[in-house]
């Protein structure tokens, strides 16, 4: 039973926002949610529609439009804000205009009395989360990102089909940029108690590394895939959002590959970056550090290295670290 107050507030309630907020309703994971967008009226109606939904499910949430005053009893704010990208904008204008609507979006948030944990949704996310980071002078343990947490689910969902195994008994790990320099750390893929290392070694009549490969592509490239399709994905990432916030609501210290910020880990400084963490009440506890053969460090070096360089672009003011 949840005898206390679960609270999330919800910012952007665009396609990823209430697909989220759909989920968290039929899967009655809080009991209060409010929702916060500069389109108040849109706001306003997802709540309303929610709401009439409540008699059809098992929850029992208050449900509401808001604004910032309401942050500062919420457990979590999640951010799903953000602007697209224009008809020959390149990235540094892109991140720049991000960066603009979080500022808007944090500083009144902190300004609240916030204490809780910032879940961010937005892409790039690893960047935008390391951007709430610098605005909230929070520390970083309770700053975090969805990273690499769908693409993680996406490869045990291949690999399940692959081995003809249940996807929940399959133990592998995206990790790096969640985009184009992230990567499958197999030195470290296991099925059961099985590597997939082994598994190719032993039965290389029927499994190969190659299909590995092919399987680590998939994965890479499947929100392109999506978006060709549907021209935006958001039910997988909405899911995302819930497993991470029953995480840190249910104090479950389940391990997820969320972006985190890394000061050493990885031989890595000054980076977000999606790799396997302990996430429970007070946001990612502590880093599963994997050991990476000297070609996976490589790899995960070359993505940090993006990921720094995409936040240079963003220009964002450094804030006090007011360590709230």
């Amino acid at each position: 039973m949840k005898d206390e107050k679960q609270k999330v507030v919800l910012i952007g309630t665009g396609f990823v926002g209430m697909s989220y907020a759909y989920a968290l309703l039929n899967q009655n994971v809080c009991n209060e949610l409010a929702l916060i967008d500069v389109n108040k009226n849109k706001a306003r109606g997802e709540a309303m529609d929610l709401n009439h939904g409540l008699a059809f499910s098992g929850a029992n949430m208050r449900i509401y439009e808001a604004d910032y005053s309401t942050c500062s009893d919420a457990d979590i704010v999640v951010i799903c804000a953000g602007v697209s990208q224009k008809p020959g904008e390149d990235r540094p204008a892109l991140l720049q205009r991000n960066t603009a609507v979080f500022k808007s979006i944090v500083e009144p948030v902190v300004a609240s009395g916030f204490s809780g944990i910032f879940l961010v949704a937005t892409n790039p996310v690893d960047v935008m989360t390391h951007v709430v980071k610098t605005l909230s002078g929070f520390d970083h343990h309770r700053v975090i990102g969805t990273g690499t947490t769908l693409d993680t689910a996406r490869l045990r969902f291949l690999l399940g089909e692959y081995f003809a195994i249940d996807p929940k008994n399959v133990h592998a790990y995206v990790i790096g940029e969640h985009g184009e320099t992230e990567f499958v750390p197999w030195s470290q893929a296991m099925v059961g108690t099985k590597s997939v290392t082994d598994i190719i070694n032993t039965y290389g009549d029927r499994f190969n590394a190659s299909d590995m490969d092919e399987i680590g592509d998939k994965v890479k490239n499947a929100a392109q895939e999506i978006i060709a399709a549907k021209q935006s994905t958001y039910y997988g990432i909405g899911m995302a959002l819930v497993r991470i916030t029953k995480a840190i609501l249910r104090n479950e210290n389940s391990i997820l590959t969320v972006s985190t910020y890394l000061n050493g880990e990885y031989g890595q400084h000054d980076v977000y970056a999606g790799v396997p963490c302990i996430v429970g009440r007070n946001g990612v506890r502590s880093q599963l550090t994997l050991e990476l053969s000297e070609e996976e460090l490589e790899k995960l070096g070359h993505s940090c290295d993006v990921l720094r360089e995409y936040y240079k672009d963003t220009n964002v003011a450094k804030a006090p670290n007011t360590n709230l």
